[in-house]
């Protein structure tokens, strides 16, 4: 088939005609006379414009087939704020002076005029699919995009066409004696139908040029016919039968039988690929036929339409030769009739657009203040009637559901069920607690945070063994200095000024022995509750629950029967509750799409019958409510029956202690890992509090070390200085031993000193200890202690450290003012400020008593 020879060949629908009609002037009159001149003042814009949409859809000022589809979009939304507003009719208090008149658009010469809205809104919605279906007949349909816009734009004009079916042709009709068949029910059923068939089958021309397998161009080739042959059947039946131009008849007739025989050609090559040649035969028989059949009725058809059917019929003639040769010579098949023959398959790619959306108009905003008192407060009463059902229903629902939780908690259920066939549940909330056991490691994770509590153990002594060798080793220092120089070596003893330092680690050292007990009685713990903990390991947990199994002996072995009967039974309980939760909605979206403020508008008389008549809307899903509670009410005793009978032939007393047991194992593992927990991580901030101290207590140890050393080698220096009987400043000038304060030779010289007979070496304190000792980590600082200075009888003292010093000195009882010495007794400053209570435990107690840092 020539798919282009019919590219251009579709149809596209004139819009209907209209008169001039004034709403400014009638609708401004009825605001003023029913409401106020204040209200007409305000809705001033309003009417402007929809006056002027109006007069816009009657002189079609743009040309362009979109910019007219976004106008009567446009002018329908405001219909419909117009028609909620202003009652339009003949009757004396609505508005009276408005009528609509519009041409039929198949014969210009018939007309309709009418006192209501309803005919201005479905010529508004006949137009827009007549516009849809110009927009599509405009796209260049011999490229694959152009095929593709023009199929969604009759897409547009069916879903126009099918919304004015749905919502306005009807109103327009009824109680009317004058009205057009355009816009009446068949009619635009049959354009529905035909811009359906028009956007199916720019699909069937891109599925031919994309080279699809005949099966599917088959297809969508016979839904094609199908659209076409549906709008034939609307016009070829009254009022159709003689309203439209032969044309038209001819041109669907036509394009049914072409779409047909080119289905039968499509679908004859795949079956002549699987070698079905008797029926291959028989389709391509039924599709030359039809063609045939057509083209005795072909008068007037376009000479397009023509040639493609000639051209169609060639290549189905040619195939079925072919098919029946090859039957003749091979296959020798009995050759079905086509009457016997099974439907053409189809398959649809198009439906009508969903205008619902493009014609909403609630969220414009004209005439948005014109709503009646009267109206108002009758809508504010019946909504009071609404939500009164509505809530009673509601809690009806809700009373059924919880009813039904209660009863089923009672028979255990559907818990026992599920444990026969091994899908035990656990509590919610102890579920929750496993798997925030199970998030945190779980039992297996305990090893590695108890060889964290080893690890942080061993650095802890390591730290506090190296600072003990710090102070011993400049104790063991300064005791060979005063066992060489004897009293002459008068600097207070290490023990004096270390007791504060020593007293703080050997603290440490009982905190670091009653923690390591406390650290044993832990992994004790771990080992004794392993097993008992081993079932939070378990993934899924309910693996670990025990499962309801059949009995060992059965007599008539009905226990299937049982479970399936019982299943049954809460299955079509769990589709009540179902439907309760469908109900419920049901009613939220009644009430929503509750809206009687038009009618309310238009009634003059009492409102409590059209409140008894609105009302009685609800009456039906009422009586569904009514229903679904005695039914379950019923199902209820008739489960409960059942599940006594589960009871008994599974023995479920049985089972449900075996599982309050596996429930109660499971709870104490997890007391337990939780108590094992916080154990461990309270030691694990316990070490790293005790690191700290440590480390400040180290560092301060290492201060005092160095200002120790510098001070031995002042004193040795001034030792030395006495034994060898020179003057002060014999002693600075020349000696076999240099002063540690002796300047450089870019020195200035120092200033002449005074003596004082109370202080013989009146100097500024040459050592000054930082303040702030503290100091974060691990790191000792770059400088350490020097070896001790044994300086043997004969030899020269080892050169000073640091080789420069401060240029003044300080006597000896500057030793006194370093912030490692208190002659008062009291001790340095701690190095951590918040008070740690495992730093600084009680004293040592029996050994059945707690310490460290356990939590029994």
């Amino acid at each position: 088939m020539a798919s282009s020879a019919l590219s251009n060949l579709m149809l596209a629908i004139h819009e209907k005609k209209t008169s001039s009609v004034d709403l400014y002037r009638p609708l401004r009159n009825y605001i003023t006379f029913t409401y106020s001149e204040r209200e007409a003042q305000l809705l001033e814009d309003d009417l402007e414009t929809l006056n002027q949409l109006r007069s816009d859809v009657e002189r079609v000022p743009d040309p362009s087939p979109s910019a007219r589809r976004d106008l009567l979009i446009s002018y329908y939304k405001a219909l419909c704020l117009v028609e909620t507003r202003f009652p339009i009719s003949p009757e004396k208090h609505h508005v009276n002076a408005v009528s609509f008149l519009w041409h039929d658009t198949f014969k210009q010469k018939q007309k309709a005029t009418q006192q209501n809205i309803h005919l201005e809104k479905a010529a508004v919605l006949f137009n827009l699919g007549a516009t849809y279906s110009q927009i599509g007949l405009g796209h260049d349909r011999t490229t694959v995009d152009g095929r593709r816009q023009a199929s969604h734009a009759f897409i547009g004009a069916a879903g126009a066409f099918a919304y004015l079916r749905d919502n306005e042709s009807t109103k327009a009709s009824i109680g009317q004696s004058s009205t057009t068949v355009d816009v009446s029910v068949e009619c635009v059923g049959m354009l529905e139908r035909l811009m359906l068939a028009q956007a199916q089958e720019c699909v069937f021309e891109n599925t031919i040029a994309k080279g699809s397998t005949p099966g599917v161009s088959a297809k969508i080739a016979r839904q094609v016919g199908i659209y076409y042959e549906e709008a034939l059947a609307a016009l070829t039946a009254p009022p159709l039968k003689d309203h439209f131009e032969k044309g038209w008849i001819s041109h669907v007739q036509l394009k049914a039988a072409l779409f047909y025989s080119e289905a039968c050609y499509r679908y004859g090559m795949e079956l002549h690929e699987k070698e079905e040649i008797a029926e291959e035969i028989a389709r391509l028989r039924s599709g030359s036929s039809r063609l045939a059949e057509a083209k005795k009725s072909s008068r007037g058809a376009p000479a397009q339409l023509i040639e493609a059917m000639n051209k169609l019929e060639a290549s189905i003639n040619c195939n079925l030769d072919r098919a029946v040769k090859e039957n003749d010579r091979v296959y020798l098949m009995r050759v079905p009739s086509p009457a016997s023959l099974s439907p053409l398959p189809t398959f649809s790619m198009v439906k009508p657009m969903n205008m619902t959306e493009i014609l909403d108009a609630s969220k414009e905003k004209m005439f948005a203040i014109l709503v009646p008192d009267s109206s108002a407060k009758a809508l504010s009463r019946y909504t009071e009637m609404v939500d009164d059902v509505i809530r009673t229903q509601a809690e009806r629902l809700q009373q059924a559901s919880e009813l039904t939780r209660v009863r089923l908690k009672e028979m255990d259920l559907p818990d026992s069920i599920l444990a026969v066939d091994g899908h035990s549940t656990l509590p919610a909330d102890l579920r929750e607690d496993v798997e925030a056991v199970q998030i945190s490691g779980g039992p297996a994770s305990l090893e590695a945070e108890l060889q964290q509590l080893r690890d942080l153990k061993r650095v802890n002594q390591e730290l506090l063994v190296h600072t003990e060798e710090l102070l011993q080793k400049e104790a063991t220092e300064d005791t060979q200095f005063r066992s060489q120089f004897g009293t002459r070596w008068t600097r207070p003893q290490s023990s004096t000024l270390t007791k504060n330092l020593q007293d703080r680690l050997n603290r440490f050292a009982a905190n670091l022995k009653q923690a390591g007990e406390s650290d044993v009685k832990i992994e004790r713990s771990v080992r004794e509750n392993s097993a008992l903990m081993s079932i939070l390991d378990r993934r899924p947990i309910e693996s670990a629950i025990p499962s309801l199994a059949k009995p060992m002996m059965s007599l008539d072995a009905t226990e299937d029967a049982i479970v399936g009967t019982l299943k049954q039974s809460l299955r079509q309980l769990e589709n009540l509750g179902a439907q309760r939760a469908g109900l419920e909605d049901m009613l939220k979206e009644m009430k929503r799409k509750d809206d009687i403020l038009p009618k309310l508008m238009t009634i003059t008389g009492s409102y409590e019958d059209m409140f008894r008549k609105e009302i009685s809307k609800y009456d039906h899903i009422c009586e569904d409510i009514s229903q679904n509670i005695e039914v379950q009410e019923q199902l209820l005793r008739q489960i409960q029956a059942q599940n006594e009978e589960f009871s008994t032939v599974f023995n479920l007393e049985d089972y449900k202690a075996s599982r309050e047991k596996c429930y109660n194992q499971i709870q104490a593992a997890i007391s337990k890992y939780r108590e094992i927990k916080e154990n461990v991580n309270e030691g694990l901030k316990f070490y790293v509090t005790l690191q700290d101290a440590i480390t400040n207590v180290k560092q301060q140890c290492s201060d005092f070390v160095m200002t120790r050393s510098i001070q031995c080698r002042e004193m040795i220096e001034d030792v030395q200085r006495q034994m060898s009987g020179l003057s002060f400043q014999d002693r600075r000038n020349s000696g076999p031993y240099p002063s540690v304060h002796q300047p450089t030779a870019t020195s200035s010289p120092p200033p002449q000193e005074t003596h004082n007979p109370s202080h013989p070496h009146p100097q500024a304190p040459y050592y000054r200890p930082p303040e702030q000792l503290s100091r974060p980590g691990y790191s000792i600082p770059p400088y350490g202690p020097p070896p001790p200075y044994h300086t043997p009888h004969g030899q020269a003292p080892p050169q000073p450290y640091p080789p420069q010093a401060p240029q003044q000195q300080q006597p000896y009882s500057s030793w006194q003012q370093g912030s490692y010495y208190d002659p008062q007794g009291q001790q340095p400053r701690p190095p951590y400020t918040a008070p740690n209570p495992y730093l600084h435990p009680p004293q040592p107690q029996p050994p059945h008593q707690g310490s460290g840092y356990y939590r029994h």
